[in-house]
């Protein structure tokens, strides 16, 4: 509240501020002084509009906030899905979403956020944002020189299963690339042996309500 209050109270001064006209003082032939109403230089009042909104805290990049206090149009990242819990949306290198629906409204307590991919989520206004866009956006375009670039950041290297032995792979053995006729005709497992693909579930089974 003390945020929202502050942002409506720096918006309707530098509305003042800019609409207000300045008066200038001459001096006539007569020895009279008259005072002429000019309005204010565009480049100072720009001036004065920019120092405003540095003043303005939910226009700030890097600023922390829940989405409530935020304007409809910002740029973010670092999304907390539930209220409290830490940021988890949006947060790889050069990414950013956008607020699409005004977030203060008092009708819904969610607001639409256009995530990278192009998804717009509903999110609920408590959840807490940061304003900006994640740093490195050149980090997916990056290729990398030769295989041993790839070791120096920690990645082994992967080997089919078909290239295998049988006693390496269920998949390994047989005759060209065949995942069945290798293991004694079995179908498709996993390196431990378990089925997979086809509908099969090898993860943890979700409990059922």
């Amino acid at each position: 509240m003390a945020l929202s209050r502050a942002r409506i109270v720096s918006s309707t001064l530098l509305r003042s501020l800019y609409r207000a006209p300045t008066h200038a003082f001459y001096s006539s032939s007569n020895g009279e002084i008259e005072a002429v109403t000019r309005k204010m230089p565009s480049r100072a009042a720009q001036s004065m509009m920019n120092e405003m909104f540095t003043l303005d805290i939910s226009s700030q990049i890097g600023s922390c906030m829940p989405l409530a206090m935020m304007r409809i149009g910002t740029l973010i990242h670092n999304i907390e899905l539930r209220p409290g819990q830490g940021g988890k949306l949006v947060r790889a290198a050069g990414t950013v979403a956008k607020i699409l629906t005004e977030p203060s409204t008092q009708s819904s307590r969610f607001c639409e956020v256009k995530l990278p991919s192009g998804r717009k989520k509903s999110i609920d206004t408590r959840c807490r944002a940061t304003i900006g866009q994640v740093s490195n956006p050149e980090h997916g375009t990056k290729k990398l020189r030769k295989a041993g670039q790839s070791r120096w950041l920690g990645r082994r290297p992967v080997v089919r299963g078909v290239a295998m032995n049988p006693v390496d792979h269920p998949h390994g053995g047989g005759e060209g690339r065949s995942k069945s006729s290798g293991s004694w005709g079995r179908g498709s497992r996993t390196p431990w042996g378990k089925p997979t693909k086809g509908g099969y579930k090898t993860g943890p089974l979700k409990k059922r309500k």
